[in-house]
């Protein structure tokens, strides 16, 4: 989808899923940031997937809401310093819609936290001036996968969740459909809703 923007042939695209559990491993991201042994990770059936976002470990799994903005950053007028202001921005939104108080993070911590933890990672790769990957909102997920890393390289935070604020249990689709509203408003866009049946992995060439 990057490529097919970078040539003019693909709209501006937010994805909004949930995943198996996964710890991805940014651009910054070293194998010490995984604490577990393999024996360990199979055992919880955790994948380790190199990507090529900036920052460095996080997990992804069952119980977030994953979004990937695919988006033209020069077609919107934005900066990448903006761009990230707005996504956070769009997430703290939600959050106050659900009764959570939130803020964005400390100079060098990216992301959505509340009393003093995580509740959305933030990574993201600029590609010319297409934007990709994305957040990851901790909604009903397991907090213990995250002791299998050191989260975005600082192993002293800690994550949280909205189950674990409010006690509130989301479902992911439901967490989606309530947080495209903020996303829209944050850019100024119009989102049209797509079937995620049309959707299917890019099979590289061999």
């Amino acid at each position: 989808m990057v490529s097919r923007m970078r040539e003019g042939r693909e709209d501006d695209t937010l994805l909004l899923l949930e995943h198996p559990h996964v710890f991805t491993m940014g651009k910054a991201a070293s194998a010490e940031h995984v604490l577990w042994t393999d024996d360990e990770r199979r055992s919880r059936g955790v994948d380790v997937i190199w990507v090529d976002r900036g920052g460095e470990a996080t997990y992804h799994g069952p119980g977030q809401l994953v979004g990937y903005p695919i988006l033209d950053l020069a077609r919107l007028g934005i900066t990448i310093r903006d761009y990230v202001a707005r996504l956070e921005a769009s997430l703290i939104a939600y959050l106050d819609e659900l009764g959570i108080g939130s803020q964005a993070g400390a100079p060098g911590l990216t992301g959505v936290w509340s009393e003093g933890r995580k509740l959305a990672a933030i990574g993201i790769k600029l590609n010319r001036s297409v934007v990709s990957h994305g957040f990851a909102l901790n909604l009903t997920a397991d907090l213990e996968y995250f002791d299998g890393i050191v989260p975005c390289g600082h192993a002293d935070l800690r994550p949280t969740s909205v189950e674990a604020l409010t006690g509130a249990r989301i479902d992911t689709e439901s967490a989606a459909r309530g947080y495209a509203p903020h996303f829209a408003e944050a850019f100024g866009v119009e989102l049209a809703w797509a079937a995620a049946d049309p959707l299917r992995p890019v099979v590289p060439a061999s």
